[in-house]
């Protein structure tokens, strides 16, 4: 689809068909001289429906996946669901693409050893030459793969972060659109995963560090206070790091086109006073992404177990194992990546709504005046 399609309006039927029951058109423009009438108060500018109440002129303009209006719960798993309905390709499809791709490596690599190497076991109990080629050959590749994929899935973040902006106004990308949307960003995204990824490993480090020093100097009573005291501490750390510093950077920086340490400081202004809020929504997601994620890739994670037990002797194993795994992987990213990375892309247009006007933005690129 291009970007020129627009979200169908609310209460059109569907093309190609005969029109609901109950369904009729809308009503005809004004004729020239018509006058609106007053609007229901004060806030409610001239043209509004007589009877609106201040405050909800943006429940009236809903161009596409999101009213123009400060977003609740629902109405952002909402938008979810319809922005990867009407975005299929540029959304399931670039994660199942990613996913794909970098798991055809393991899967490639293992049957290429199938095939060339002995991995059968020999019964002794003994790890066989044969054996240890297959456990470091398979398990260095699918970690290989799972770097390509970490990358690979930045880059569909991205993507689905554009492909939000657009489908707030109501415009709709295609999986190439939604790539070109990213040109310019893709390296400074890849550099603010690793300078988030270096102050994580960073806070871990320092945390660690304190553990040994103490352990080496300090009495056992005062490990036990330390741990009381600094476990719950350095978590609720952890938890305020992740809402505050890690968790809308990424839509800042592709929506916004900034710089990195831009986007962590954007990030950190949006969720100012609404760290309880996004830590909820940002949680709920996650549980809900993991449960239905691991849903959908139970059949094959359970077959990747129970494989070895079921034919332990044979050449093959291995490559069963490994391509039921890829299976698994790629299933459960089709789902669990554009809708987090949707829920976190709305979660960045509803703080910009709630405190820059961004919604009067969003009704001026559409046309809305």
């Amino acid at each position: 689809m291009s970007g020129d399609e627009s979200y169908p309006p609310p209460g059109s039927p569907p093309p190609g068909g005969p029109p609901p029951p109950g369904w009729a058109p809308p009503p005809a423009s004004p004729q020239p001289g018509w006058a609106a009438p007053p609007t229901g108060g004060p806030g409610v500018p001239p043209g509004t429906p007589p009877g609106t109440p201040p405050g909800m002129l943006g429940a009236a303009h809903k161009l596409g996946a999101i009213p123009l209006r400060p977003l609740a719960l629902g109405d952002m798993y909402d938008a979810a669901f319809r922005i990867i309905r009407f975005n299929p390709k540029a959304t399931v499809g670039s994660s199942v693409l990613v996913a794909a791709v970098s798991m055809a490596l393991p899967v490639l690599l293992t049957a290429i050893l199938t095939f060339t190497v002995d991995m059968t076991a020999d019964g002794s109990g003994d790890l066989s030459t044969g054996e240890a080629i297959a456990i470091f050959g398979t398990t260095g590749s699918v970690l290989v793969g799972s770097l390509l994929q970490m990358v690979g899935l930045l880059l569909v973040t991205g993507m689905v972060a554009h492909v939000v902006a657009a489908a707030a106004i109501g415009r709709r990308l295609s999986l190439g659109e939604a790539w070109a949307a990213t040109r310019g960003s893709r390296w400074r995204l890849i550099g603010l995963t690793l300078l988030l990824g270096l102050m994580l490993v960073g806070m871990l480090a320092v945390y660690g560090l304190l553990w040994v020093g103490l352990v080496l100097v300090a009495p056992t009573w005062v490990l036990v206070v330390f741990g009381i005291v600094s476990v719950p501490a350095f978590l609720a750390l952890l938890v305020w790091w992740w809402v505050r510093v890690y968790y809308l950077p990424v839509p800042a920086l592709m929506i916004e086109r900034t710089g990195v340490t831009a986007a962590i400081g954007r990030g950190f202004r949006l969720t100012r006073r609404q760290f309880w809020r996004t830590l909820g929504i940002g949680l709920l997601t996650a549980i809900i992404a993991g449960i239905a994620g691991g849903l959908l890739a139970l059949p094959f994670s359970v077959g990747a177990q129970v494989v070895p037990l079921a034919m332990p002797d044979s050449q093959y194993v291995a490559l069963v194992t490994v391509v039921l795994t890829a299976l698994a992987t790629v299933v459960q990213t089709a789902f669990v990546t554009p809708f987090s990375a949707a829920v976190t892309s709305l979660q960045y247009l509803d703080q910009r709504m709630r405190k820059e006007a961004y919604d009067v933005e969003l009704m001026a690129r559409a046309g809305i005046t």
